[in-house]
C-alpha cells in the first residue's frame, strides 16, 4: 500500500482505519505507560496490577471492538443466505420512491439483471421476514460485542486480579515468616432494531458497541468512584473518537480553503489520479445535470460513475450494470459532484491543474496527519491526564478505583 493509500485510509473518518490507528497504535501505548506511572506513585505493587488490568482491558476490548462487528455481520450474513434471501438487499429499497425501490428495480432490471431480480421479489413477497433478519442481524452483531466487552471481559479482568492478589498477599505472609526465621508450611506454586439499522456502517455499529460497553462498565465497576470515573472516561472516549475528528477535519479543511484558497475536501487518491487530472484539463469529465441515478445507469462506464462506484458507494454488477439491490445515496454523489466541480474551478483558475493538484494534496495529507494527532493526542493523553486529575480531587488516591481496598 503506497503513503498516500495509507493517508487516504486514515482520513476517511467513515471506516474503521483512523480508530485502529489511533486505538491499537498510539492510544493504548500511551494510556498504559500513564496508567504505570500514575500508579506508581501509590506502590510498585498497585502500578503493576493496574498496568495488567489495563492492558487486558484496552487490546481485549479492542480487538473484540474492532474485529466482532465484522465477524458477526459474515455469520448472520451465512444465516440469512441459509433463510433464502441475500443481504446484499439494502432495506433502504423497502422505502418506493420515483427513482428507486423494490418494485421499482425490479420492473426497471428484470431483462438485464434477472438474478438479481429474482432476489427482490424474493423480498418483496417476504418483506416481514427479510426485516425480522435483519434486525435480528443488528442485534446480534451488537449485542454480543457488548456482552463482551462490557461485563464478560472485565469481570474476567476482576476475577484474575482477586486470584493475582491472594497470590501477592501470600507472598508478603511468607516473606514475614521467613524474615522471622519461621519454616515455611506450604510451597507455593506460581502460574502465569429496525430492519434498517442492519444496514448501518460498521463504523456506526461500533459507535453503538462503545455506547454499550460503557454502560456495562459502569455495571460492572467495582465502587462508585470507578463508576463515577468510567461514565466520565468512556463518554468522553465515544466523543472524541466518533465527534471530535470529523469536526477537526471540517476545521482543518474550512481552514485550508480559506487561508490556502485550495478545495481540499476530496480524497488524497483522487487528488493524485493523472487520469482524473487530464479529464478536467480537457474538459472531459461528463457529469450528470439533473437525474444523477438516470446518469449512472445510463454513463455506468463513464469517469464520474466509477469515481461515484470508489468513493460514493454506488454498486455495479461484472457487466457494468448498476446493481438492483443497492440503494444510491443521491445527496452523496450530489455533495461529491459539487466538490468535484469547486476543485476543478480553482485548479482552472489556478493556470497550472498539476501543481495546484499537487498543492492540494500535500495540504490534505498534513490535515489528516493532524487530525491523527491532535485526536490521538486528546485520548491517550489529555484525557488519561484529566482524569487522574480528577481521581485525585475526587478519591484523593492516585491508584485505580478499583483497586483500592476497603479501609477495615
Amino acid at each position: 500500500m503506497s503513503l498516500i493509500n495509507i493517508i487516504s485510509a486514515i482520513g476517511n473518518n467513515s471506516s474503521v482505519y483512523p480508530l485502529i490507528v489511533r486505538d491499537c497504535g498510539i492510544e493504548v501505548p500511551s494510556k498504559v505507560v500513564l496508567t504505570y506511572r500514575q500508579n506508581r506513585k501509590d506502590s510498585k505493587q498497585m502500578a503493576y496490577n493496574a498496568t495488567r488490568e489495563r492492558l487486558i482491558d484496552e487490546y481485549g476490548t479492542s480487538l473484540i471492538w474492532l474485529g466482532g462487528i465484522p465477524a458477526m455481520d459474515k455469520i448472520c450474513n451465512w444465516g440469512i443466505k441459509k433463510f433464502g434471501y441475500n443481504p446484499s438487499v439494502n432495506p433502504n429499497l423497502l422505502k418506493e420512491s420515483s427513482k428507486q425501490g423494490i418494485l421499482f428495480n425490479i420492473n426497471k432490471f428484470k431483462n438485464i439483471a434477472p438474478n438479481e431480480v429474482k432476489e427482490l421479489e424474493k423480498v418483496l413477497n417476504n418483506k416481514s421476514v427479510y426485516q425480522r433478519l435483519l434486525a435480528g442481524k443488528f442485534i446480534l452483531s451488537t449485542a454480543i460485542p457488548i456482552a463482551l466487552m462490557g461485563y464478560f471481559l472485565p469481570k474476567f479482568n476482576f476475577a484474575l486480579t482477586d486470584k493475582i492478589r491472594k497470590k501477592q498477599d501470600t507472598q508478603k505472609e511468607e516473606i514475614k515468616l521467613l524474615k522471622k526465621g519461621l519454616p515455611e508450611e506450604k510451597n507455593i506454586v506460581f502460574k502465569g432494531i429496525t430492519s434498517s439499522l442492519a444496514n448501518m456502517p460498521t463504523v456506526h455499529k461500533m459507535a453503538i458497541t462503545d455506547g454499550g460497553l460503557t454502560v456495562g462498565r459502569v455495571g460492572t465497576a467495582r465502587n462508585k468512584y470507578e463508576r463515577l470515573e468510567m461514565g466520565f472516561k468512556m463518554s468522553m472516549m465515544m466523543f472524541l473518537n466518533f465527534v471530535a475528528p470529523i469536526w477537526i477535519a471540517k476545521g482543518f479543511d474550512s481552514f485550508s480553503n480559506k487561508f490556502f484558497k485550495t478545495n481540499v475536501n476530496l480524497d488524497p487518491n483522487l487528488l493524485n489520479d493523472k487520469e482524473f487530472l487530464k479529464d478536467i484539463k480537457d474538459n472531459k469529465l461528463k457529469m450528470p445535470e439533473n437525474d444523477i441515478i438516470e446518469f449512472l445507469d445510463k454513463n455506468s462506464d463513464s469517469k464520474f460513475a466509477k469515481l461515484s462506484e470508489k468513493y460514493c458507494g454506488i454498486k455495479y454488477l461484472k457487466n457494468r450494470i448498476r446493481d438492483p439491490r443497492a440503494f444510491v445515496d443521491e445527496n452523496r454523489v450530489l455533495k461529491f459532484q459539487q466538490e468535484i466541480e469547486k476543485f476543478a474551478k480553482q485548479a482552472k483558475e489556478s493556470g497550472n491543474i498539476d501543481k495546484f493538484a499537487k498543492k492540494a494534496l500535500r495540504v490534505k495529507s498534513g490535515n489528516i496527519l493532524a487530525n491523527v494527532g491532535l485526536s490521538s493526542f486528546l485520548l491517550a493523553c489529555a484525557l488519561p491526564k484529566l482524569t487522574f486529575i480528577l481521581r485525585k480531587k475526587v478519591t484523593g488516591s492516585d491508584a485505580e478505583p478499583g483497586l483500592v481496598r476497603k479501609q477495615s
